[in-house]
């Protein structure tokens, strides 16, 4: 199911809603935070093979979105996965670089809409 946002064909009703609501789909992010592990002389190497492990979960379908943050906070990343949330801690329980200590993560449990994607 596709949630189609150009639908404007009346008011959000209650009923609405609720058909909406009930094609929700279970998701979860993972929050990576850097760790002072991260300005080490290695981290960049482990941090590509990070990505590649990335772009492989993205392969297999697990992976839909990666935000890569670039700012002075702590978090360094933002994934949001289609898998439930004991899988997705055991896939960055075996990060490489969650494994070097360079990141630490965090897992939330969520809900969507199947089908919704980031602006072209």
């Amino acid at each position: 199911m596709n949630f189609d946002m150009s639908d404007s064909s009346g008011p959000i009703t209650d009923d609405y809603m609720r058909e909406k609501l009930s094609q929700t789909k279970p998701y979860s992010i993972v929050i990576l935070h850097r760790t002072v592990k991260r300005d080490q002389a290695d981290a960049d190497s482990i941090i590509h093979e990070h990505g590649r492990r990335n772009f492989q979960l993205r392969r297999e379908g697990k992976l839909n979105i990666v935000l890569p943050i670039r700012n002075a906070t702590d978090i360094a990343g933002i994934c949001i996965f289609n898998v439930g949330p004991e899988e997705a801690k055991r896939i960055y329980d075996e990060d490489p670089a969650v494994k070097a200590g360079i990141f630490v993560f965090d897992v939330l449990e969520t809900r969507s809409f199947p089908g919704d994607a980031l602006a072209a």
